[in-house]
């Protein structure tokens, strides 16, 4: 590979040697279509489906669908298109089908033309450049949505196509290295959560674990935002986030001093479904200073450092978090919930009655944790590495 220091012409700054010429200007919808296609939903099972909600954030992949509409027509998609979740765009949801199956309306399906290889579609729209584009044109605030025509204008520059091909190929040797890192991550969660599991029944058959009263564990803040604390989100994979670190731009109000304010240690509620918690999350802010986060959000004090370490593994599982708010939930007419802060107490929980086994079982979990912290740092790394790759070898 070599670095070209001519910026005159239109060629990317890092390429192959073999190759040489200039790149053919176009606009993304010289190359693809936007399909139409149908397939009804009973033919489809939760292998084949993929919606917003199936697609992992970050050029991930998927995950098994939760759900498929019934007896309705949804649309198709084949081996080799690009799917697009087109619902907060930036949350980066784009994934190359490697079968054929059905995906719901808010998912656009792009399929090549044969001036474009495939493969190296998927890495033209999977890049940050793509994705900053479509939310410069989305529409909506609080859950924006790209526009397919203004997607067609994106402009890029095209090789031909046996230099598409080992673009793609070499990229695709990246993108293994970041596969086998997620599998890494995911064997460490496992194992956490096998921990959870079996340190819980041991509990119950010993008698060292009983069933307690939130609220007698948890108070609730209700300081509010008056010092103008930057304002986080709480996400799933990555806790609590910096909006414009972790989404690139911020979705606060202007005036945000009714906002909520969550210390060290506190755990945050969300109270609006995300992916395989239908009722919300609830994660601990483990930055070592105060954040201020959405007036919607319940933010809560523990017993102490160590309460709040297992609340929040605790509230890692699905099945947990289910079982603790299912009872407690009122779905409003759009599907909304409605729960109250102190509501959210109400109802009781699986904890160590010794306080001495508590903390050791946090100390556990904080070292497992920041383990599985140092291997994502190492996926963000690789993540990294390709953007700049894709930035040095894209035009």
């Amino acid at each position: 590979m070599k670095i070209d220091d001519k910026t005159s012409h239109n060629s990317p700054s890092l390429r192959f040697p073999e190759f040489t010429g200039e790149w053919e200007r176009c606009v993304l919808g010289d190359v693809l279509e936007f399909s139409n296609t149908r397939i009804n939903s009973s033919e489809l099972n939760s292998g084949n489906y993929v919606s917003t909600e199936n697609i992992l954030q970050n050029f991930q992949g998927i995950v098994k669908a939760r759900s498929i509409p019934e007896n309705t027509n949804v649309m198709a998609f084949s081996c080799g298109n690009i799917l697009l979740s087109n619902i907060r765009p930036y949350l980066k949801k784009v994934w190359k089908a490697t079968f054929n199956g059905g995906c719901s309306s808010d998912v656009f399906v792009l399929q090549a033309n044969s001036n474009i290889d495939a493969d190296y579609l998927h890495y033209v729209v999977a890049n940050d450049k793509f994705i900053g584009f479509v939310m410069n044109g989305a529409k909506g605030v609080k859950m924006p949505r790209g526009d397919k025509n203004q997607m067609k204008t994106y402009s890029l520059s095209l090789p031909s196509i046996k230099e598409q091909r080992k673009i793609s190929r070499f990229l695709s040797f990246l993108d293994e290295r970041i596969a086998v890192q997620n599998r890494l991550i995911d064997r460490l969660q496992s194992l956490i959560k096998g921990i959870m599991v079996k340190l819980q029944q041991q509990g119950l058959s010993k008698g060292t674990w009983k069933r307690v009263p939130l609220s007698s564990i948890l108070k609730e803040r209700t300081e509010l935002n008056e010092g103008l604390l930057p304002v986080y989100s709480v996400s799933v994979s990555q806790g609590v986030v910096n909006q414009m670190e972790y989404l690139g731009r911020s979705f606060a109000a202007k005036d945000t001093s009714k906002y909520h304010v969550a210390h060290f240690g506190d755990l945050i509620y969300t109270k609006s479904p995300t992916g395989s918690f239908p009722y919300g999350i609830v994660k601990q802010n483990s930055n070592r200073y105060k954040v201020a986060v959405s007036p919607l959000y319940g933010v809560y004090t523990p017993a102490n450092y160590f309460t709040g370490v297992f609340l929040q593994e605790y509230f890692k599982s699905e099945v947990n978090t289910f079982n603790y708010l299912h009872s407690l939930i009122q779905k409003g007419a759009k599907n909304t919930i409605n729960i109250t802060n102190q509501r959210f107490l109400d109802n009781y929980i699986l904890i160590p009655t010794d306080s001495n086994d508590l903390q050791q079982i946090s100390n556990l979990l904080l070292r497992l944790n920041a383990k599985k912290d140092l291997m994502q740092n190492m996926l963000q790394q690789y993540q990294e590495q390709k953007q700049y790759l894709l930035r040095q070898m894209f035009i």
